[in-house]
């Protein structure tokens, strides 16, 4: 026979607060309200499912090798999957910021869930410039050439080399992507926390209304 326990564990206290702030029939919904119909609510999905592309790609390339994709057919294939990918990612990156930013999204406590999509968008911005930097062509060291003396102006240059490409290249396919991608999950699970933001002037039940609260 087991004895009793003695006291609360950090493992269950940790459990009951995950579970308290996201219960699971928020955190996987199966419904959603009216507006979320909209086109507008559409590309932060999209968003994501060019992230999950820009991965999938980004990992068979990283399979194949540094110039496996300037030597094969289907490595040339790869390539120009990854980057129509990273392509369509910004595209409607940039939509849903637009879109949100119009719409006020950081109203309802979301503050948050507004920073953390801004912070990633920020940071796609230098995985995609990093990316340039280790194409391996002609482009590549014309572009770190042409950067090089703009960023080191900055004093960053220091300690972030853009003509070093083994230094370019750990920074986009671990230390960027690894970052972005903790964003994007702290950004989705903060949606689920706080709700998707309704438009202005409409409460979260789907309904016009004239609360004050909703503008905030």
């Amino acid at each position: 026979m087991s004895a009793p326990p003695t006291g609360r564990s950090w493992t269950g206290a940790t459990r009951d607060r995950l579970v308290s702030a996201l219960p699971p029939d928020q955190l996987l919904p199966d419904t959603q309200p009216a507006y979320v119909a909209s086109w507008i609510y559409v590309f932060g999905v999209a968003t994501l499912a060019a992230l999950v592309m820009i991965i999938a790609s980004g990992t068979v390339l990283a399979i194949g090798g540094l110039h496996w994709w300037h030597t094969t057919a289907v490595g040339h294939f790869v390539n120009s999957l990854h980057l129509w990918s990273v392509e369509l990612f910004f595209f409607v990156m940039v939509i849903h910021l637009w879109g949100k930013f119009w719409m006020a999204a950081w109203r309802g406590r979301r503050l948050l869930t507004w920073v953390t999509g801004v912070l990633a968008l920020l940071l796609s911005i230098g995985t995609a410039f990093t990316g340039y930097l280790v194409q391996t062509n002609f482009d590549s060291q014309w572009i770190a050439t042409q950067a090089k003396d703009g960023i080191n102006s900055t004093g960053v240059g220091a300690f972030w080399n853009v003509l070093n490409v083994g230094q370019m290249l750990l920074w986009h396919i671990v230390l960027l992507p690894l970052i972005v991608g903790v964003l994007a999950v702290v950004h989705i699970v903060m949606v689920r926390l706080r709700g998707v933001v309704p438009p202005i002037g409409i409460g979260t039940d789907g309904e016009p209304t004239s609360d004050p609260k909703a503008f905030r």
